[in-house]
């Protein structure tokens, strides 16, 4: 097949140097040491989130190993076996990936066993190990952490089992696992949530590496390669903004680039890509809620994930949270970043995706916009109208449609969210920030190139309105302060802000409305009790 005349980023599968604009991903390696796997016969583990180059790098690296002819290198994935948690149905689809890969190859294919599933793996890689003799056999098994249960267990166990007579003609003399979670935790969660011990069936790892995500200077190389081929420029502030909204993750910026040139702009086009191309190209890629960003939200139907994203958008402190699974299966699916700072989203863009999702119920629910006052006569948002409208909304519909809530500590947040959302929808947009730690949730209102400003906070039980309300107002005035030069703000005009404080107090909740719902003006902020 000829190559293309252009290439393009890819956002769909592995990526080919010949198809698409890519960096070698050996290069975001962490805690990998390559040049010893095979020469010191180690087997090692890489997991890292889905869409950041763990294919792609399985591949090259196996193209590699075989171009240099020290050792015969095979892919393999066990994809075929997800979902099945019986050994005597997996073992057969694995032992099938592997025959098959063979015979796609060229290579001398092993025979499928007829011994029974529990040593069946076992023996088709003692086999294949003897057909590839005098090379000593590598085997990298993509997507391991599919399997589950009894399934997963008599897999590592037979590897284990091989282990230690592993060599040219014996056994693969190097195994890689391939996954998105780190092996001890799939371990755990297949045997029920019991903790992994030295006798687990798969203590024989030399490593547990992963990939991280671009630099900002990766990104500005991975560009690099679209202007030299067709002299297309890229200007600095949009590099920043791809950078700002990704934090680097390979697949987001891949698919803000991909729709900038390919669908903002035409394919062959050399106009210099904008900020406003990237920041069109994000609001796209949401909207459509292409496969990548469907998945993370899909993983929000679990209780436990669900609950780590409600402390986040509160801004509550779990001290528990940072231990549990739910934990760590959202920092290994690249959800949740856990650096310098309080854990929080990993980055804006899906911090929009998985907020719209939450309240995307109540956003369904809610009336039309027509139904409320929100737009002043030139046609721009008349925020003070909106909140009024909002209040009254919530005096009227919150305790109903609280009780049908999954998340109820977060239920007020949800509410404003999917509120606002249907009054800005298609015209304007909303930024979001919030983490750990913060007690409170930031918003930032675009419509029609008007800023307004919103932070929520919760007033809970032994705390004082006064205290909660002095606490919000210097938070929102800094917000407004951090973010008023990128929300470019008229000099002569500072951005509005509004304080909505939530009494969630139990007392509270049984005080007439007419005490609980309040309006004022404090130190340029409008401050709103609910």
């Amino acid at each position: 097949m000829p190559k293309r005349s252009i290439r393009f980023f890819n956002t769909t599968g592995p990526c080919d140097p010949d198809d698409h604009y890519m960096l070698p991903p050996a290069e975001r390696l962490i805690g990998a040491q390559l040049h010893r796997y095979i020469k010191d016969k180690l087997y090692w583990v890489l997991h890292a989130p889905r869409q950041t180059g763990k294919t792609t790098f399985l591949k090259s690296w196996m193209r590699k190993i075989n171009a240099s002819g020290d050792a015969l290198a095979c892919y393999v994935s066990v994809e075929r076996a997800q979902g099945l948690l019986e050994i005597e149905r997996a073992m057969p689809e694995i032992c099938t990936a592997i025959q098959g890969w063979a015979q796609k190859s060229g290579l001398p294919a092993p025979e499928i066993p007829a011994s029974a599933p529990g040593s069946s793996l076992n023996i088709i890689l003692t086999n294949w190990a003897a057909l590839i003799a005098p090379k000593p056999l590598v085997v990298l098994f993509d997507e391991t952490d599919v399997l589950q249960g009894e399934a997963l267990i008599s897999f590592l166990r037979q590897l284990r089992d091989g282990f230690a007579g592993r060599g040219i003609g014996a056994f693969p003399v190097s195994i890689a696992l391939v996954g998105m979670r780190d092996l001890k935790d799939y371990i755990t969660a297949a045997k029920g949530g019991v903790p992994v011990n030295p006798g687990s069936p798969f203590n024989i790892k030399a490593d547990s590496a992963v990939i991280g995500n671009f630099s900002r200077d990766d990104i500005a190389r991975l560009f690099a390669q679209r202007t030299a081929e067709t002299g297309q420029q890229i200007a600095p502030e949009a590099l920043d903004y791809t950078w700002e909204q990704s934090r680097g993750q390979p697949w987001l910026v891949n698919s803000l680039l991909k729709r900038a040139t390919l669908r903002i702009l035409d394919e062959t086009s050399t106009e210099t890509v904008t900020a406003a191309h990237i920041h069109e190209a994000r609001e796209q890629m949401i909207l459509a809620r292409e496969t990548h960003l469907e998945a993370l939200a899909y993983r929000l139907q679990d209780p436990g994930i669900r609950h780590i994203m409600e402390t986040l958008i509160t801004g509550e402190t779990d001290l528990d949270m940072a231990g549990s699974d739910a934990f760590r299966q959202c920092i290994d699916l690249g959800l949740v970043s856990a650096g310098n700072g309080p854990p929080a989203i990993a980055n804006p863009i899906y911090r929009e995706v998985l907020a719209r999702e939450i309240a995307w119920g109540a956003q369904a629910m809610l009336p039309v916009r027509e139904t409320f006052r929100w737009q002043k006569p030139d046609g721009a948002l008349d925020m003070d109208a909106l909140l009024r409208e909002f209040q009254g909304f919530w005096q009227e519909n919150s305790e109903t449609w609280e009780e049908t809530s999954n998340y109820t500590e977060a239920f007020p947040h949800l509410l404003l969210m999917a509120f606002l959302q249907r009054i800005t929808n298609g015209e304007g947009r909303i930024e979001r920030e919030y983490a750990a730690g913060r007690k409170s949730m930031d918003l930032a209102v675009e419509y029609l190139g008007e800023w307004n400003i919103i932070e929520i906070k919760l007033l809970r039980n032994r705390q004082t309105f006064e205290k909660v309300k002095a606490e919000g107002i210097g938070q929102v005035l800094a917000y407004r302060d951090r973010f008023s030069s990128a929300l470019r703000a008229k000099k002569d005009r500072p951005v509005p802000c509004y304080l909505l404080i939530f009494d969630r107090r139990p007392d509270a909740l049984k005080l007439p409305w007419d005490r609980r719902i309040q309006w004022f003006r404090e130190n340029d902020v409008t401050v709103l009790g609910c």
